[in-house]
């Protein structure tokens, strides 16, 4: 697994690749929350492009960082999903705390 974090403007980008299972969830956790921390954004997007597999550890990861934002008013993006990763996320409910792929919130 790599991450890659980029900030601008408020705006917290991260470029996830590799697999995100349990091994790799705690670290990922770990660098997103610091790079959030520092920057008090309005938004952060987790970008899946280059994410090969994805077990619960990811909806975790993605669950975890809106319950950080929760309260802050910033918005929590995903983007580059996969179909499948896609349909294992709106089976979690993450399409109503989080804007998929360019849509809205439910």
């Amino acid at each position: 697994m790599s991450i890659n974090i980029e900030t601008d403007d408020g705006v917290v980008e991260v470029y996830l690749s590799g697999e995100i299972d349990h091994h790799s969830a705690g670290e990922l956790r770990e660098r997103i929350d610091e790079a959030i921390g520092a920057v008090t954004p309005q938004r952060v997007i987790l970008d899946f492009r280059g994410v090969t597999f994805m077990d619960s550890s990811g909806i975790g990861l993605v669950m975890g960082r809106y319950k950080l934002l929760e309260g802050t008013g910033a918005v929590l993006e995903l983007r580059g999903l996969s179909s499948p990763v896609k349909r294992v996320m709106r089976l979690a409910g993450l399409d109503r705390i989080a804007v998929m792929d360019g849509g809205t919130k439910k």
